[in-house]
């Protein structure tokens, strides 16, 4: 038994079911983009130097302190958004998806930001071109089979 009883199946399903609404991860976003059938804008919400040093494909570049000006400019309020940071140790996403959703968008956060997208061995573009590093044994299958989750 743990210290903190567990939740009842009604509390864990609908807290499960909000957090899924609420965040994606790195699988889920490439297997979209992958497919073509995203339905969504995949925001960057870091700096531009961090932007050059990588992104993820497809991304719109829109640096959290800038949300407030630019989002109108470069994002459809009408399309979903996906925003990411640089990974879980950074509140960066949190904060870029907060001002979006306070401006009206409809936003997920993608947990693991950029360091899970290149850990698991996606491609990303740089201001030298794009690049792939070999998928990290302890976060995604070095085959490049699904993970079965």
């Amino acid at each position: 038994m743990t210290i903190t009883p567990f939740a009842g199946p009604a509390d864990s399903a609908a807290y499960f079911s909000a957090r899924l609404a609420f965040h994606t991860d790195v699988a889920d976003v490439h297997a979209a983009l992958t497919a073509g059938a995203a339905g969504f804008t995949v925001v960057d919400s870091r700096s531009t130097a961090a932007w050059d040093q990588g992104h993820v494909p497809g991304a719109v570049h829109l640096p959290t302190a800038q949300i407030p000006q630019l989002a109108a400019e470069f994002l459809d309020p009408a399309r979903p958004v996906v925003v990411y940071c640089w990974g879980p140790g950074c509140d960066g996403a949190t904060r870029a998806a907060l001002a979006l959703a306070t401006l009206g968008y409809r936003v997920k956060e993608m947990l693991g930001g950029i360091e899970y997208w290149v850990r698991e061995g996606y491609e990303v573009e740089t201001r030298e071109g794009t690049r792939r590093s070999a998928p990290d044994p302890l976060t995604a299958p070095v085959d490049g089979a699904d993970c079965g989750c």
